[in-house]
């Protein structure tokens, strides 16, 4: 396969990747955080970081509305629910897993 291939596949996988997260609206980030370590603001930090290293602007707030499809705020307002004590509990316990992938903490 050659590089431009590559790229063009993982650029539909991403895509693909947001798309399903944008869908399902009901699963939490601290819920996909707790089992994959990784989120939706993770992404959204790593499509910035992919901004930057190409000298790209691209505002945090840009950058989170592409992955959320909207402002994180409006999203927030209509999705983000608060976290259980036990969802917390498992947060709190898988923490510096997260740190090495995500920059959270």
């Amino acid at each position: 396969m050659n590089e431009l291939d590559r790229i063009k596949l993982e650029a539909a996988a991403f895509r693909g990747l947001v798309g399903h997260l944008r869908e399902r609206s009901d699963v939490q980030n601290i819920d996909i955080m707790n089992l994959a370590g990784f989120c939706r603001n993770c992404l959204s930090k790593w499509y910035k970081a992919a901004a930057d290293a190409q000298g790209i602007a691209l505002s945090k707030e840009e950058a989170l509305e592409a992955i959320y499809g909207m402002s994180y705020d409006e999203w927030k307002a209509k999705y983000q629910q608060e976290a259980t004590a036990e969802q917390m509990e498992r947060f709190n316990e898988t923490k510096p897993l997260h740190a090495k992938i995500s920059g959270h903490v």
